[in-house]
């Protein structure tokens, strides 16, 4: 077990990719850890796509009661799910997340005790373990209706143990920021990043694939970061562009650019030290061909110049 990224995680809820993770570490028996990144009822509360239980159920509380600590980037919708706090009622899990969000968690029932804020660069210690939780720097915002925007704390979370150390992006836009967190932080052996949905008009709220590969060199790059885990793209459908448009930019400049892609089938096992062959598997998805026609040509390439920020 010593050569596992972590002897106790599973990471959750971070789109196509986050259940494919899960159902890895589950392999290993390492369900134990938690991160709420792009996450719904549906997409949290059905444990086969979690990989903690063999049966389906709807039963949150029942999925997460041998989870170690949920952790929540910020409050936008696609992030903190309300059915989905309202089912973590039942657990006693304990839940980190960025200042001001506790607030929330508490009006839906979430006992105050079991909720830690973070501001940036604070550091949470699970109790009883050497695993740590540290807020970081984030270029995004917060809000979940017209009155509150920015009342709360957006984070990029770093996950560390005495052995191991991950980055978790949440949702950021390009930010310089990273090379501090580099500096202060690394070097990782797993970094997260988001990468749709993206419009060049959302560069300052969200990565996309090609930013993401620029934050992942200011990260530590090739000699100082290990693999990328590209994450939030397939789930919500937010941007104009074919869903798997992320996958494709990030599946033809990675190898190019000498970046160790983790991108693995869905509830393939893989451990992000060792090596991984990088299969373009989500072409197959729905057995439609990767050629774009129709409404996903159109979307590809007729793009408008300027978007409004979407709401998450």
């Amino acid at each position: 077990m010593t050569d596992l990224l972590f002897e106790r995680v599973a990471i959750i809820g971070i789109g196509l990719i986050g259940s494919s993770l899960a159902r890895a570490i589950r392999a290993h028996g390492l369900a134990r850890f938690v991160v709420a990144g792009d996450a719904s009822a549906d997409a949290i509360a059905t444990t086969q796509a979690l990989g903690f239980v063999d049966h389906a159920t709807t039963d949150l509380a029942e999925a997460v009661e041998n989870v170690d600590l949920v952790v929540i980037s910020h409050d936008h919708y696609d992030h903190l799910d309300y059915p989905t706090i309202r089912q973590l009622r039942k657990s006693s899990v304990p839940i980190v997340t960025s200042l001001g969000v506790g607030a929330r968690l508490e009006r839906w029932g979430i006992d105050a005790e079991r909720v830690t804020e973070l501001d940036w660069w604070e550091t949470y210690r699970l109790g009883g373990t050497e695993l740590e939780v540290t807020a970081a720097a984030s270029q995004h915002f917060s809000g979940r209706g017209l009155k509150d925007r920015n009342s709360t704390l957006w984070s990029s979370m770093i996950i560390r143990t005495a052995h191991h150390n991950v980055f978790f992006s949440g949702d950021t836009g390009l930010t310089t920021e990273y090379r501090l967190i580099a500096e202060r932080f690394g070097p990782f052996d797993l970094v997260m990043l988001e990468v749709g949905a993206f419009h060049p008009a959302w560069g300052d709220i969200h990565l996309g694939p090609e930013h993401a590969i620029e934050a992942y060199q200011l990260l530590g790059g090739v000699l100082g970061a290990g693999a990328f885990l590209p994450v939030h793209w397939g789930t919500f459908n937010l941007a104009l562009h074919a869903w798997d448009e992320p996958a494709e930019v990030l599946y033809e400049l990675g190898p190019k650019r000498n970046i160790p892609l983790l991108m693995p089938r869905l509830g393939e096992p893989v451990e992000p030290r060792h090596e991984f062959a990088l299969v373009p598997w989500w072409r197959g998805v729905d057995d439609v061909t990767t050629e774009r026609t129709g409404a996903d040509a159109a979307a590809t390439t007729k793009s408008p110049v300027s978007m409004p920020w979407p709401l998450d």
